[in-house]
């Protein structure tokens, strides 16, 4: 080991270790498996189990665990937000967590234009108390709902906007820091200010030349130590030289920063280029325009924006296949759009498209935001990785980069998706290199070699925001002489001599394929009573492994969009949020510290999910954590005694469906049950909440109310020839369509092909699914058949959106049918993981549905969770039948049938009745948003008239999840983060929409509040 480079203490043992902490610290001191393995790795490709995790209360808290850590030798690494792509927030010996206490805005000046904050505090908590007086916290990267200052300091992040406002470290005016010596001070700028670390200014004074010439070459130079900051014609910053060292010399505890005026009204400029390249080269003349940002993505990454939200989240982009997305402010608006022209002219490119500041801009904005998730798969599907996440070369010589560099992926075989901020000249892009198993190590490590000799050659930076952590420490060589290494070394020594801070980063790193996640992961292959895990091979390791870490789970939804993870909203912690149910998963894939599906980190880490899927639409990695629980909860329980709550609210259909085949039962059984003592005493020995009331069970089943309607509803379909194709010989069940599917014409592969794409199936346009018979109803020759479909929620709970879908269908020109037979989806079955009962449900469900579907007939859901099934889990349960993706594909939520794009009666097209002065607090249901998407029921409600506040969180019910005990006060925690508050300042006369069972309950014991079905508001029900 070189004189300069700084000793590597070894630390105490981890009891030892974890008793000292929990006497010093006020917070949380955690030692065991699940925590250690919910921090063990963040959005990069390592993992590194940390011996204990600290979540300080305050800066006093922190300072009392560093004091430890450093006393008994012990590694520390600061973590914020755990989005780190480079693997630098992770570590041996204590983790330190700032994000979830340490998150305080101290002080905002509007005057002097700064803010003082915590590392803790979340980047667009800034920009959103800023904001009032007009101003804004520059860099913005794509992270910055969930990013804490912490992890920007860090890493130096940028983000589009750098162009204009320059880096984070441009940005920082002081930042108060403990070192690894335990000394604490304010760095600044200016005399005296490298005098806080005895040697560092004589250091500076011998390596001027070395420090003038090897850093600070241009401005996304960020690998390494920035010391050009440290020069004394750039002021001797201290500050802004502790920008970027990744929490290796010191450990941030709060930090002045530098606040930047909003542009008003930016214009953006769309370009069109024949490739990403062509439009790589016309940079250096847009930035003489002095553009706000300059940002670039490719035909690729738009397609997979487009499969992934569907087409209407693209907006027009002018002809290309590159496109560069230029962001242009102004004295006022006029002046942005005239400098906007002026831009687009000398862009080299005719392609060019200016627009204002609105809803357009900011769909643009979002498809390059969602690439940092979307660019986790490759446009085949493939996993990709970000080992070579963030390069940077000087912005003239981008577009011969770019060239080279894709020759290179050519050559070893391998994609990704190039974006990034193409006018600082930094590329994002992972890449689908071979980490599945060890055998892929070796060519990756080389073609990462041969990325950063490539880089190098350019004069660029092997990292250019994100840092280089564990990918890239070890590369450093191939981009810097070995004078500038050693300097780095002697930095390191001065501040953090025992190597305590992050140790394996930038000075004595870990090498770039060690502690990698991915290769250490056992395969856990399908069972055939499972879900199929179709789109990852049947692997489930391979699904859990889609959670690469970005950490959109834990943005806050006002500014995110989503509404996942409900749980993690109400408390706080990593356990609750998606990425660390992911990160437990894939340690009961690695098998170290988790070994099975019964242990109980797997099912402590599980029990807060609710199961809403808001992750399998809103992450962009598409992880389906509903999925996953339903899965382990499957194999953990399967042929064992499972919790008494499986058996009474897993099989609930089962016992509404007894209670309510004898209504004089159902009477009887809803006045017992009224009794508040009696009710308890049920509610516990259910395994429930006595805080809970009791379900109240239909004394007329909607079947039964269906059967005395005859003139608003048949119970069969006339023979008619079928045009879709089966599985094999469906025998004709009694009650349902009078003829069997035809089996004549299967499709190449067997079975009806589902779109692609990684959203579950959508329905077909109408007039692609229907039979002979159903195409000339279309055209006025004979009825137009529509077939009720009544849940086991709407046939023994509540079926008074079933009984108003029968007038609203009948009105709409549709003659309706109700099946004899009751099909149940199994839902319950599925939310508890019993996968064995949910799939016999759902066998007879196909039998019931699937021939009214083969035959052109549209089924419709009353309860979005029930349909959701249909839609998206049944699919995934039988993969290799036919008819589930053709009932999949055949299934419409009502208002997705009424707003279809043709005729639904004679000559006619369906109108809704005018709901003119008509207050709506409409709260979707979560399956509902997340698997069918809620705009077909928005558009019905904008053109009737209605004035709606859609509410953007899950109600917090969630099926059995807000009935069992010990959730009932998360339950109501989740429902104060959108819908009680609602409620509470609606007018009585509000109506409340909730087409989901569990959203009106919770409303209606929460909030006494009574809800309405879609159908029942059209009905005139409210």
């Amino acid at each position: 080991m070189s004189l300069t480079q700084p000793r590597r203490a070894e630390h105490t043992d981890a009891a030892e270790l974890v008793a000292a902490l929990r006497r010093a610290v006020d917070g949380e001191v955690s030692d065991d498996a699940r925590r250690r393995g919910e921090y063990s790795t963040d959005a990069s490709n390592y993992r590194v189990v940390p011996d204990v995790v600290v979540v300080p209360r305050d800066v006093d808290d922190a300072r009392a665990a560093l004091d430890v850590a450093r006393s008994l030798g012990a590694p520390v690494t600061s973590r914020g937000g755990g989005t780190s792509v480079a693997g630098n927030s992770i570590g041996p010996g204590v983790v330190l967590d700032f994000s979830r206490h340490v998150n305080r805005i101290l002080e905002l000046d509007p005057e002097s234009a700064t803010a003082r904050v915590e590392p803790g505090v979340i980047m667009s908590d800034l920009q959103r108390a800023a904001a009032p007086h007009g101003l804004r916290f520059g860099p913005d990267p794509s992270t910055q709902n969930r990013a804490t200052f912490g992890g920007m300091i860090g890493n130096n992040a940028c983000g589009p906007h750098a162009v204009a406002y320059g880096r984070t470290a441009d940005n920082v005016l002081a930042l108060d820091v403990v070192d690894g010596r335990g000394r604490s001070f304010t760095a600044r700028a200016g005399e005296g200010a490298l005098d806080v670390v005895p040697g560092l200014g004589d250091l500076v004074r011998s390596n001027l030349a070395l420090i003038r010439t090897e850093l600070g070459r241009f401005g996304r130079q960020v690998s390494g130590y920035s010391l050009e900051h440290l020069l004394p014609e750039h002021g001797a910053d201290l500050a802004k030289a502790l920008v970027g060292t990744e929490g290796t010399l010191t450990t941030t505890l709060g930090a002045t920063v530098r606040l930047v005026p909003v542009p008003s009204a930016p214009v953006l400029v769309a370009l069109g280029y024949p490739d990403m390249a062509s439009a790589a080269d016309a940079v250096p003349a847009l930035l003489a325009h002095e553009p706000l940002a300059i940002e670039g993505i490719d035909a690729r990454l738009v397609d997979v924006v487009r499969r992934h939200h569907g087409p209407a989240s693209v907006p027009e982009l002018p002809p290309g296949a590159g496109w560069l997305l230029v962001e242009v402010g102004g004295l006022d608006a006029d002046d942005a759009l005239a400098r906007a022209r002026a831009l687009a002219r000398d862009a080299g490119t005719d392609a060019a498209r200016v627009v204002p500041a609105g809803a357009q801009a900011s769909a643009l904005w979002r498809i390059r935001a969602d690439g940092a998730g979307l660019g986790g798969r490759t446009p085949s599907g493939a996993q990709a990785w970000p080992g070579w996440e963030d390069a940077a070369v000087p912005p003239e010589r981008l577009g011969a980069y770019l060239r080279d560099f894709e020759a290179l992926m050519a050559s070893f075989g391998v994609d990704g998706l190039l974006y990034g901020h193409f006018g600082d000249g930094c590329i994002h892009v992972r890449l689908d290199l071979p980490l599945e198993t060890p055998a892929g190590i070796g060519p990756s490590r080389q073609f990462l070699t041969e990325s950063a000799r490539l880089v190098a050659s350019y004069g660029g930076s092997l990292s250019g925001e994100h840092g280089d952590g564990r990918a890239r420490s070890e590369l450093l060589g191939e981009m810097y002489p070995p004078q500038v290494l050693d300097l780095f070394g002697q930095v390191k020594a001065l501040f953090d001599p025992d190597d305590l801070l992050n140790p394996g980063v930038l000075v004595r790193p870990r090498p770039l394929d060690a502690d990698l996640r991915r290769p250490a992961a056992r395969p856990l292959l399908a069972i055939s009573s499972g879900f199929s895990f179709a789109e990852d091979g049947g692997d489930l390791t391979r699904a859990v492994h889609r959670c690469v870490g970005v950490g959109k789970c834990r943005a806050d939804t006002s500014s995110s969009g989503g509404f996942m993870c409900p749980s993690y909203r109400a408390t706080a912690d990593e356990k609750d949020v998606t990425r660390g149910r992911a990160r437990v998963l894939q340690e009961l894939a690695n098998g170290s510290l988790v070994h099975d599906f019964r242990s109980p980190e797997v099912h402590a880490s599980l029990d807060l999910c609710l199961a809403c899927k808001a992750c399998s639409s809103d992450c962009p990695a598409g992880v389906d954590m509903a999925r996953y629980k339903s899965e382990v909860l499957h194999r953990a329980y399967r042929h064992r005694v499972r919790p008494v709550t499986h058996y009474v609210l897993g099989w609930l259909p089962r016992w509404s469906g007894l209670v309510t085949s004898v209504p004089a039962l159902a009477r009887l059984v809803n006045a017992v049950l009224r009794v508040r003592p009696v009710a308890a005493v049920v509610l516990r020995a259910g395994g429930m909440d006595p805080r809970r009331q009791m379900v109240r069970f239909a004394e007329q089943r909607f079947s039964a109310w269906a059967r005395t309607r005859p003139d608003d509803v048949v119970r069969s379909v006339p023979t008619a020839p079928a045009s879709p194709p089966s599985s094999g010989d469906h025998a004709e069940t009694p009650g349902t369509c009078a003829c069997a599917p035809d089996t004549s014409t299967p499709s190449p592969s067997g079975h009806t092909e589902a779109p692609e794409g990684e959203n579950p199936p959508r329905p077909a346009p109408l007039l692609e699914h229907r039979g002979d018979e159903q195409r000339d109803g279309a055209e006025g020759d004979g009825p137009r058949y529509v077939v009720l479909w009544a849940d086991s929620f709407s046939e023994t709970l509540d079926g008074d959106g079933a009984r108003a879908m029968v007038g609203v269908l009948n009105e709409a020109g549709y003659t309706v049918v109700v099946p004899d037979e009751q099909a149940c989806c199994g839902l319950t079955w599925i939310t508890t993981g019993q996968l064995d009962g949910a799939r016999r449900r759902l066998e007879k469900t196909m039998s019931v549905l699937a021939p009214y579907a083969a035959n052109g007939i549209p089924v419709v859901g009353v309860e979005p969770s029930c349909t959701a099934v249909l839609r998206s889990d049944l699919p995934d349960l039988f993969p290799d039948d036919p008819r589930a993706a053709m009932l999949a594909a055949g299934t419409y939520t009502l208002a997705e049938l009424l707003t279809a794009p043709e005729p639904v009666g004679p000559g006619e097209r369906w109108q809704p009745p005018s709901l003119e002065g008509v207050e709506v607090v409409a709260q979707p249901h979560c399956h509902h948003r997340s698997v069918m998407g809620w705009e077909a029921d928005a558009a019905i409600l904008a053109t009737a008239g209605a004035r709606v506040r859609q509410l953007s969180d899950c109600c917090g019910l969630a099926g059995n999840f807000g009935m069992e005990k010990g959730h009932y006060d998360v339950s109501v925690q989740v429902a104060e983060q959108s819908l009680l508050p609602a409620l509470r300042e609606a007018d009585p006369d509000t109506v409340y929409l909730a087409d989901g069972f569990s959203c009106r309950t919770q409303a209606e014991q929460l909030a006494g509040r009574h809800g309405v079905h879609l159908a029942q508001l059209l009905a005139g029900d409210r």
